[in-house]
């Protein structure tokens, strides 16, 4: 999955709505020598990644196959987020990222092929997307954390403060409404289709 770039062209309207939101008049471009625009921008660029870390329906994917390379190294792409091995709990293994690689804790080692011998590694991952892939509900949630984040740092107004939180408040409750219509959740807080209860194991209790 290729890394993502900015796309000014997409990302400007979100920045002037932003400027708006402060109290600042709208740019042509996101001329970075103007210090309220690269506040915006790059509070924005952050905000994104911090709401996209929190791993949504539509930047999670599990059971994603990576192959080691030559030495027998996975190294985790930039736009990995989170990365854990999938069903973790049922195995043998406990992975981390470390070095910018794929790390098992247990047996000390970033070879996963002379360990496992497996030719790909299941994982988890929360991928980080441009901009212009994210769902509109997030995006406006994003745009709204970061123009309370803004305002704050270059205005200063507990009023205009308190007013862009609500608004903030607002959009992550649309945020998650589309989440939840987006992964099917049940009533136990399990996606359609996932495995909703785990039976009892006596081994478990005694290894407490």
């Amino acid at each position: 999955m290729a890394f993502p770039t900015t796309n000014a062209t997409q990302e400007l309207p979100a920045v002037n709505e932003i400027l708006a939101s402060v109290g600042q008049a709208p740019v042509t471009t996101l001329d970075q020598t103007n210090p309220d625009v690269a506040i915006a921008y790059d509070t924005l660029l952050n905000v994104s990644r911090e709401v996209q870390a929190e791993g949504w329906t539509f930047n999670t994917e599990e059971f994603y196959k990576l192959s080691p390379d030559a030495n027998g190294e996975i190294v985790i792409a930039n736009n990995i987020l989170q990365i854990d091995l999938h069903d973790e709990k049922d195995n043998q293994y406990e992975a981390v990222r470390r070095s910018g690689k794929l790390y098992e804790k247990i047996n000390h080692t970033y070879d996963w092929t002379t360990l496992t011998g497996w030719d790909t590694v299941a994982c988890d991952i929360v991928w980080f997307f441009d901009w212009v892939d994210l769902p509109r509900p997030v995006q406006d949630y994003i745009v709204a954390r970061t123009a309370a984040i803004v305002s704050s740092r270059i205005v200063g107004d507990p009023q205009q403060f308190q007013i862009l939180s609500q608004k903030e408040q607002w959009n992550r409750a649309q945020a998650m409404e589309y989440e939840c219509n987006q992964g099917d959740y049940t009533f136990f807080g399990h996606q359609r289709g996932k495995k909703v209860y785990d039976s009892y194991k006596p081994y478990q209790a005694l290894y407490r």
